[in-house]
């Protein structure tokens, strides 16, 4: 079995520690627990590693966020991976800071990164794994916020909930979305959502 896990971000130095990269940063943190490292390919960094004998690939898309897509439907076709093995890693302004949610499928919610990976496949119907990362800015600075670095404690309320991130992530390639879904969801529920 072969799946596409993408975290989503952007490249540069100047995104590397922010908000909208927390799909990077899971990804990073994937592989270094498998002892894996990136290479520069077409579209993307990416890396390969086994875990229990299911075989990830994962890509860092450099294509920048709002043309995630092309680079995730290039690695799907690439890999002869199916759309119901793909998981998508992305932030989420409408759930509160280190919050996460894993959905079978769902809509953009005016997500950059998903509308371009639902145009460039012609459906919503992918898992993501949503990082809540707060929406605690003034009207009009959204892009300012979601750009800009974590602030010391919102970082330690993230650095604990990226190893939990690695764990939803190994139970969806070995138990499926559905029983991962149940386990998680239901531990993580004890936070509100205001996104559901």
């Amino acid at each position: 079995m072969k799946y596409l896990i993408a975290g989503l971000g952007n490249i540069g130095a100047e995104y590397a520690n922010t908000r909208h990269n927390i799909g990077f940063i899971i990804a990073d943190a994937l592989a270094q627990e498998a002892g894996a490292s990136f290479q520069t390919e077409r579209y993307g960094d990416i890396t390969r590693l086994k875990y229990r004998a299911r075989n990830l690939v994962v890509i860092k898309p450099s294509t920048y966020m709002n043309l995630s897509g092309k680079a995730i439907k290039y690695w799907l076709t690439k890999e002869n991976i199916p759309i119901d093995n793909l998981l998508v890693i992305t932030d989420d302004l409408a759930l509160p800071t280190g919050v996460l949610r894993l959905r079978a499928k769902g809509g953009d919610g005016g997500h950059n990164g998903l509308i371009s990976i639902i145009q460039e496949l012609g459906t919503s119907g992918f898992a993501r794994l949503r990082v809540g990362i707060g929406d605690t800015f003034a009207k009009g600075y959204q892009v300012d916020y979601v750009l800009g670095q974590w602030t010391k404690s919102e970082e330690e309320i993230m650095i604990p909930k990226i190893k939990t991130a690695i764990e939803i992530i190994q139970s969806f390639v070995t138990i499926g979305v559905t029983r991962a879904m149940n386990v998680y969801n239901t531990q993580e529920g004890k936070n509100k959502d205001k996104a559901d």
